[in-house]
């Protein structure tokens, strides 16, 4: 399935591409998540004439996540969790964990913009870990996790 992309997509294209994809991704993720529209002729004509309406909304998502990039680098979370004196979790932190507590912090991340290079973090310790604001700002944080003994 053809498609025009409304939003630059990861590993796909930028705004304003026509792109072939598979016609899963397109129905159940793409076109529902409002980053693309079927390449139709009417779509194209509608595009075109919204181009520089989308492309100024793109240029102020982008600046909107710089500014925020700004403020979460270098910050650091601490979460507690129960461990084992050898300094394993007994469960693990992820990244809703993560996401929680940037929300308490005052931070409007989503969990699916907290990235776990190695999964879910099943030690006591500190850990860096990337938080992808948009496709082009990424931030990173450190993440302490402190145990505390049953």
């Amino acid at each position: 399935m053809q498609v025009i992309l409304l939003d630059k997509v990861l590993n796909l294209g930028s705004l304003g591409q026509i792109v072939k994809v598979k016609d899963g991704y397109a129905r159940n993720y793409l076109i529902p998540s409002g980053r693309a529209r079927r390449a139709t002729e009417a779509a194209k004509a509608e595009f075109e004439a919204r181009r520089a309406e989308l492309e100024q909304q793109a240029a102020d998502k982008l600046a909107a996540a710089q500014v925020l990039s700004e403020k979460l680098s270098g910050q650091s979370v601490k979460l507690t969790q129960k461990a084992g004196v050898d300094g394993r979790l007994f469960g693990s932190v992820t990244n809703h964990d993560i996401a929680d507590e940037l929300k308490r912090q005052g931070f409007e991340v989503h969990k699916s913009q907290v990235r776990l290079p190695s999964g879910p973090i099943k030690t006591v310790g500190d850990t860096t870990v990337e938080v992808a604001l948009h496709t082009d700002v990424v931030a990173e944080i450190t993440v302490a996790v402190y145990g505390e003994t049953a």
